[in-house]
C-alpha cells in the first residue's frame, strides 16, 4: 500500500517525488510534493530552485523586486492580423420579398436613428460613473501580489479544460519570460485567456492544442500565457491593449529594445495561426541574425572542424582530471540534461574551471558540435571558456555552483 503522501500520483510522479528527495535531501515528502507541485512536477527546475534557496539565492516563487524590463508596443513597423467574426448581413430589397418586411426594416433604421442621442447620452454617463467607481473601489486585479501564482494556477486551469497536451508554458513571470528572451535572444510568444469570450474555448481546444502548433512554438520560441482574470494577466493587458480574444503577441530583440513585433487577434484556424507566426518571425529573423553576431566576440561557444572533431573530442577525454570521490566534501554532483532528452552524472571539484566541464560534455559522443551550458533559476549561460569578458574562466565555487546541480545543454549547431 502507498504511503499517505503518495496517493493519487501517477507512477512518473511516484518516481520524480523519490528522486527529488533523493537529491535534496529533504525528509518530509509532504514538502517534497508541494515544491515539485509548485513547478509543474518539473524535476530539474524544482532541485535547481532547491539548491538556488540553500545557497541563499531567492526563490522563483519569491522573486526579489526589480525593474520591469521595458517593451515598445509602438514600432510603426509592428505586423497585425485581425480574425473577425462574421456577422449576418440582410438585404431588404431583394426580389420576391414582400413589401412588409421592406416596412419592417425601414422602421427598424428609424428607430436606431431616433434612440441614437439617448443611447449616446446613457453610454457617457455609464462611463463616467464605471471611471468614478475605480477610485471608490480599484479594480483588485490592479494589486499583483503573487506573479507566479497567477501563472501556475491558469496553467492547472488550462490543463484540467484543455488536458495537458499543450505548449510549454514558461513558469514565471511575464517580466522574467522578457528578460529570458532577450538574453536568449529567442521569440516571445504571448497568449492573453480573455475567459468570457465566446471564441477562447474553441481556439484553446482547435487551435493551442493542435500537435502541429505545439510543435512549432515548442521548437522555436519561449510560450508565456496568463488570464486577464488573473492580477498578472491584468497588469500585461494593460501594457499590449489587445482589442479582442484570443490574443497573442510577438515578442523580440529588435534595435536594443524588446519589442512588440506582431499582433494575432480574433479565431484563428491552427493552419493560419503557423503561416502568421512563421512568417513574423522569418521577417524579422534578421534583427536576431545581427544581435547575434555582435554578441559572438565575447561568446563561450566551442566550433571545431568536422574533420578533426572526432580527434578532439578524444584529446579532451585524455586531458580531463580524474573524477572525485563522492566522499569528498569539495566535490561537486552535477546532473547534465543533453539536448537529446538523455542525462549524464558526474562529480567534479570545487576549485576546477568551468572549462572542465565543458570538455568533459565536449568529449562525450552524445554532444553537439556546438553548445552551451546554461544553469537554471536563475537561469544564466556558464562563462566555461575564455572571452573578453571571462578571459580565465571562474572555478565551480566562483560561479556559485552548490553540492548538487542540475545543469542544461543548449545546442548551438545550426545557429
Amino acid at each position: 500500500m502507498a504511503a499517505p503522501e503518495e496517493r493519487d500520483l501517477t507512477q512518473e510522479q511516484t518516481e520524480k517525488l523519490l528522486q527529488f528527495q533523493d537529491l535534496t535531501g529533504i525528509e518530509s515528502m509532504d514538502q517534497c510534493r508541494h515544491t515539485l507541485e509548485q513547478h509543474n512536477w518539473n524535476i530539474e527546475a524544482a532541485v535547481q530552485d532547491r539548491l538556488n534557496e540553500q545557497e541563499g539565492v531567492p526563490s522563483v516563487f519569491n522573486p526579489p523586486p526589480s525593474r520591469p524590463l521595458q517593451v515598445n508596443t509602438a514600432d510603426h513597423r509592428i505586423y497585425s492580423y485581425v480574425v473577425s467574426r462574421p456577422q449576418p448581413r440582410a438585404s431588404y430589397f431583394i426580389a420576391g420579398i414582400p413589401p412588409f418586411f421592406i416596412l419592417k426594416g425601414l422602421l427598424g433604421w428609424g428607430y436606431y436613428l431616433i434612440m441614437l442621442p439617448f443611447r449616446f447620452t446613457y453610454y457617457t454617463i455609464l462611463d463616467i460613473f464605471r471611471f468614478a467607481l475605480r477610485f471608490i473601489r480599484p479594480d483588485p486585479r490592479n494589486r499583483v501580489t503573487d506573479p507566479v501564482g497567477d501563472i501556475v494556477s491558469f496553467m492547472h486551469s488550462f490543463e484540467e479544460k484543455y488536458g495537458r497536451a499543450h505548449p510549454v508554458f514558461y513558469l514565471g513571470t511575464y517580466s522574467q519570460a522578457l528578460n529570458d528572451a532577450k538574453r536568449e535572444l529567442r521569440f516571445l510568444l504571448v497568449y492573453l485567456h480573455g475567459d468570457d469570450h465566446q471564441d477562447s474555448d474553441e481556439f484553446c481546444r482547435n487551435t493551442l492544442c493542435a500537435p502541429e502548433v505545439i510543435s512549432l512554438i515548442n521548437t522555436r520560441m519561449l510560450f508565456w500565457a496568463c488570464s486577464t482574470n488573473k492580477p498578472e494577466g491584468y497588469r500585461v493587458s494593460q501594457a499590449l491593449r489587445e482589442n479582442t480574444y484570443p490574443f497573442l503577441a510577438m515578442i523580440m530583440l529588435k534595435d536594443r529594445r524588446m519589442t512588440v513585433v506582431g499582433r494575432l487577434e480574433g479565431l484563428i484556424q491552427p493552419d493560419d495561426l503557423i503561416n502568421q507566426l512563421t512568417f513574423i518571425m522569418d521577417a524579422n529573423q534578421t534583427y536576431l541574425v545581427s544581435e547575434r553576431l555582435e554578441r559572438y566576440r565575447g561568446s563561450h561557444l566551442c566550433f571545431v572542424s568536422l574533420q578533426n572533431l572526432q580527434e578532439e573530442k578524444e584529446r579532451k577525454l585524455e586531458c580531463l582530471p580524474p573524477e572525485p570521490s563522492p566522499d569528498d566534501p569539495e566535490s561537486v554532483k552535477i546532473i547534465f540534461k543533453l539536448p537529446n532528452d538523455s542525462r549524464v552524472e558526474r562529480r567534479f571539484h570545487f576549485s576546477q574551471s568551468l572549462t572542465v566541464i565543458h570538455d568533459f560534455l565536449f568529449s562525450l559522443k552524445e554532444s553537439p558540435e556546438k553548445f552551451q551550458i546554461e544553469a537554471n533559476f536563475p537561469r544564466r549561460v556558464l562563462p566555461c571558456l575564455p572571452s573578453e569578458e571571462w578571459p580565465n574562466p571562474p572555478t565551480l565555487q566562483e560561479a556559485g555552483l552548490s553540492h548538487t546541480e542540475v545543469l542544461f545543454v543548449q545546442d548551438l549547431t545550426d545557429e
